[in-house]
């Protein structure tokens, strides 16, 4: 879903100003090590998938969701593997909306599904070796996608 009732309704009193948004961000690895990808409807950069924490719900369950929505795939969350926020994760979307992210970034392994677009927001699928991403909207750093099973999350 584009834009949830909450924040449609958050615009509707407050504009385009400057929002805080708790987001989640999936980090999907395939057998071979390469990180999907995901290209949204009408642009040609590639992303994680990613989205809004919606009210009542968990971050885990807010990755899961997303990344369903998204790509059509049922993910676990395995790990966190880092925090991030600040100004470098501010965004203005094309209709003026501005957010300020607070990102967590969750590892997540495959349960099923099939690689597809479900909710109209993605357009294009590409899974990239860690070693040669696409650039990123956000500076993740680069060890984030090479990072093992039980190392201490990134902030």
């Amino acid at each position: 879903m584009p834009i949830s009732d909450y924040y449609r309704r958050l615009r509707e009193k407050i504009g385009t100003q400057r929002i805080f948004s708790p987001s989640v961000v999936a980090v999907i690895p395939d057998a071979e090590g390469r990180v999907l990808f995901v290209q949204g409807t009408g642009e040609d950069s590639w992303g994680l998938p990613a989205g809004a924490i919606e009210l009542g719900e968990t971050p885990a369950e807010a990755v899961m969701r997303e990344v369903f929505e998204e790509t059509g795939l049922r993910v676990v969350p395995t790990q966190v593997l880092g925090v991030f926020g600040g100004s470098a994760f501010r965004h203005t979307y094309p209709d003026g909306n501005q957010v300020e992210y607070t990102i967590t970034v969750f590892s997540c392994k495959i349960q099923g599904g099939l690689l597809e677009p479900v909710d109209g927001e993605v357009q294009a699928f590409h899974w990239f070796d860690p070693i040669a991403l696409p650039p990123m909207q956000f500076p993740y750093p680069p060890d984030l996608f090479t990072r093992g099973e039980g190392q201490p999350a990134l902030f």
